[in-house]
């Protein structure tokens, strides 16, 4: 038995991995050879699963940082074999073959990985890896594109051959139970993947386009892994406010933004803080992007006529305290949402607009009557997400006095701690507003966005706007940034 450090030591894949990881006797090749490898710390456990096994493999061992690196090779090499599933025969007939698929050296796969299977493995391992929300699978004239969206900017991975991306969507669409042979019409479906034993839900969705079909992927979360409102960034003041609101057992509380803002989360977060065993917490989503264990989900069904309103109408005969409704999209909706928040019930929910006041206008736009809206609504939270700089940042030195800033201000470079986009992650920030009698009494004037607005800030709102020159301010974020996000909304 020897001591070797720092060594990138190569993965031997035996059958035991599992177990050898489990009891940390790794195997490996160094210098040709077939060995173990372990640590001082862990050389007891792994001396007793070497006794059970009849490889006579020399022991060495080796530091923290070169284990690592090789439990971590290991674990790639498992979480791949996991992936597959097994249920299912991959006989995808099409004239490239295994020799046609190596020789086009996709920079993505590793020289002893499978084709198609192995391929599409890796590429939600890597997703995970690197954090993505998504998965975009593009098909292009003569060329295929994987894109992952990453803090909510979509990021390049791989361009291939478009025939490769044909194997790759017909394997998407066998493991998500979708037709192979249909190409013309949308399809949607969902699979689930294994890594390190920790099971994720993937929501598929295939579209037809000019050249051929996109698939997009969307990873969907397990309880375990919601945030908490200080994980996601929100200041102090804000989530005072947060839990000021929380407190009140009826009432209507909104969250707004566009698209990829980070409502779902933040509402998800509100859940976990109220959640119970003397609550009957029941949420109504399209899709169930955080699956948890102590609250009722019920995902939004259009083909059999499950959708928001309908859902809602079922919820309230189940003897809720708490409802959450993943997105108000209709009058209908709406009017049952504000009947169940005037009933003594707690109602959360999410609308696509751009401020808290523009709320109070969109529901008013679609039918709801002003003297409904002062009476149910208790708060607004309008959020956004903004990436926060890597330290490679570097003082930008355009002039920015339109926005009245005289602090260094500061821009993305990149470097490989940040993936080369110059940022590492990102941090929610939001204007909340807590009902008042006078705004109330505004909002059953009908009063228009502009006034309700100008309101909310006299009353003491920090606006989006403000939030973003403060975080520019203090060189947390860029100005190209900030002006993404909405500083010139």
């Amino acid at each position: 038995m020897k001591t070797i450090i720092d060594t990138n030591f190569q993965p031997n894949k035996i059958d035991k991995i599992e177990e050898c990881i489990k009891y940390s006797l790794l195997p490996a090749f160094f210098d040709n050879k077939e060995i173990f490898v372990t640590t001082k710390e862990t050389l007891i456990d792994a001396l007793n699963f070497y006794n059970k096994l009849s490889l006579p493999y020399e022991i060495i061992i080796t530091d923290k940082d070169s284990f690592d690196r090789l439990n971590k090779k290991l674990l790639e090499f498992k979480t791949q074999n996991e992936l597959q599933n097994t249920s299912i025969e991959d006989e995808i007939e099409e004239e490239l073959s295994l020799d046609d698929f190596l020789k086009n050296g996709l920079n993505i796969l590793e020289e002893n990985s499978a084709p198609i299977i192995k391929f599409v493995n890796s590429l939600f391992y890597q997703a995970i890896q690197k954090n993505a929300s998504d998965i975009h699978i593009e098909t292009h004239e003569t060329f295929g594109l994987i894109r992952f969206r990453i803090d909510g900017v979509l990021i390049t991975q791989a361009s291939i051959d478009k025939n490769i991306i044909n194997l790759v969507i017909n394997r998407i669409k066998v493991i998500s139970n979708l037709d192979i042979s249909e190409k013309r019409i949308p399809q949607d479906g969902r699979t689930q993947i294994k890594i390190a034993d920790k099971a994720t839900d993937i929501r598929v969705s295939i579209i037809p386009t000019y050249f051929g079909e996109k698939v997009v992927m969307r990873l969907l979360m397990e309880s375990t892994q919601i945030p908490t409102l200080e994980e996601l960034g929100f200041n102090d003041e804000v989530i005072k406010g947060f839990k000021t609101l929380l407190e009140h057992s009826y009432g209507m509380i909104l969250v707004t933004g566009p698209t990829g803002s980070g409502k779902s989360t933040t509402l998800h977060a509100f859940l976990q803080i109220i959640a119970s065993e003397e609550k009957n917490i029941i949420t109504v989503e399209d899709p169930v992007e955080y699956k948890s264990n102590n609250i009722n989900q019920i995902q939004v069904n259009q083909k059999v006529g499950l959708t928001f309103a309908s859902g809602l109408r079922s919820i309230l005969r189940q003897d809720p305290d708490v409802i959450m409704v993943g997105e108000i999209r209709d009058k209908e909706t709406a009017t049952t949402a504000i009947q169940a928040a005037l009933t003594g019930h707690l109602m959360l929910s999410t609308l696509h607009t751009n401020n808290a006041a523009a709320t109070i206008s969109r529901l008013m736009d679609i039918g709801i009557e002003p003297f409904l809206l002062s009476s149910s609504i208790i708060g607004i939270l309008s959020q956004r997400l903004v990436r926060v700089l890597c330290d490679c940042k570097e003082i930008d030195e355009n002039d920015y006095s339109e926005y009245k800033i005289t602090n260094k201000v500061y821009k993305a470079v990149g470097c490989k701690k940040c993936n080369f986009t110059g940022y590492k992650k990102r941090k929610a920030i939001g204007e909340l507003f807590i009902m008042n009698d006078y705004v109330k009494s505004l909002i059953a004037k009908g009063s228009d966005e502009i006034a309700l607005k100008q309101a909310m800030q006299k009353e003491g709102m920090k606006t989006l706007k403000e939030n973003l020159i403060e975080m520019i301010k203090n060189g947390e974020t860029s100005i190209k940034e900030a002006i993404r996000v909405g500083l010139r909304d």
